[in-house]
């Protein structure tokens, strides 16, 4: 599967119907009269959140959605049938944004949440509804209204329980495979990670999500890198794991690095609970973990977890702490058996 984070779609209610010009031309009646019936009112355009949807990369080959026109009046006094309503399903997390990208419009954050983004047109009066008793024969009608129209940006930001962040080759690939369901691409080189990953963390009869995005480095908010722009799918998030290299050249570095990349991007992320995880111990001594550990802290960390994600040492306390700062049932627990894998090897993640 493809990942996409970000579409550009056209969206067009329904134009309402035209109102008809008929007159009454029965056998045996003395009087006729108009009765050209109303038309029907155009579908409206519903976008809803729907489960098993991590991507936007349906909307790169439909991009433009246009709701159906109400029907014509008819004679007889029939009003049209109205037209039915176009419904746009988008992945949960889903923010819909101007076409300048300066306003949010709507945020997708529950399944099942429905909103009427575009209404149809009412249907045209038929010339039935213009006779009086000055206007005995009224030729008279009106076309039905357009509906609305715009192009907005879909912005994607997963949802997650936890984020996990870190310089590349820091081992998130290898840390997420270790602890969930995950199947991440791991690799002895930078950026293995392409594109955002969702595995479901199982801890003590708990769920949770734990969203893995590409590596940062210094400069990532200007662009350096993949650069920052995945750092969206972390703002929902309710605390963060930041893994460091214990075999990298120096830990306090790359803990100031990452920091100052979140700082800024801003979205609140620097004031996001923060656990810094000393990662990789099986490559180093205990001497030396606790060494780095005590620099981390020195630094300005609160708290360092030493743990390797290959042999899974120091893991489960690890997840002990996750489990302090959710709630007794995550808002993406009810939904973590839908949450459903991208594709690693795609890195078709560029906005249309």
């Amino acid at each position: 599967m493809h990942f996409l984070d970000q579409a550009k779609i056209y969206l067009k209610a329904g134009q309402g119907g035209p109102g008809a010009v008929g007159f009454r031309r029965e056998k045996y009646i003395e009087f006729g009269g108009p009765d050209g019936g109303n038309g029907g009112k155009g579908g409206d355009v519903i976008l809803e959140a729907v489960a098993g949807l991590n991507t936007l990369i349906d909307f790169r080959y439909a991009q433009h959605f246009k709701a159906k026109r109400g029907k014509h009046g008819q004679g007889k006094d029939k009003t049209g049938a109205g037209a039915p309503d176009l419904v746009v399903q988008v992945p949960v997390g889903t923010q819909v944004l101007s076409e300048d990208k300066e306003e949010v419009i709507a945020d997708f954050t529950e399944v099942g949440q429905r909103i009427v983004f575009l209404e149809g047109g009412m249907g045209g009066r038929g010339n039935a509804s213009y006779k009086s008793a000055t206007n005995r024969a009224p030729r008279q009608h009106q076309q039905g209204e357009p509906g609305g129209e715009l192009w907005v940006w879909l912005r994607l930001k997963l949802l997650a329980d936890v984020g996990l962040v870190g310089l590349p080759n820091a081992g998130k690939s290898t840390f997420i495979n270790a602890v969930s369901n995950a199947q991440a691409k791991v690799g002895d080189y930078a950026f293995t990670t392409l594109v955002p990953k969702l595995g479901v963390v199982r801890h003590k009869s708990r769920e949770f999500v734990l969203a893995d995005i590409p590596g940062l480095i210094a400069g990532a908010a200007e662009g350096a890198g993949i650069g920052d722009r995945f750092l969206g799918h972390i703002e929902r998030c309710r605390v963060l794991i930041h893994l460091i290299d214990i075999a990298g050249d120096d830990p306090v570095e790359a803990m100031r690095v990452v920091q100052e990349e979140l700082v800024a991007y801003g979205a609140g992320l620097e004031d996001k609970p923060r656990l810094v995880v000393l990662n990789k111990l099986d490559l180093a001594d205990e001497e030396l973990g606790q060494a780095f550990a005590d620099e981390l802290i020195a630094a300005g960390a609160d708290k360092v977890f030493n743990v390797s994600g290959f042999t899974g040492a120091g893991v489960e306390a690890l997840m002990d702490a996750v489990l302090g700062y959710l709630p007794d049932r995550t808002s993406t627990e009810t939904n973590a058996a839908e949450v459903e894998e991208h594709d690693e090897d795609a890195a078709d993640w560029s906005p249309i």
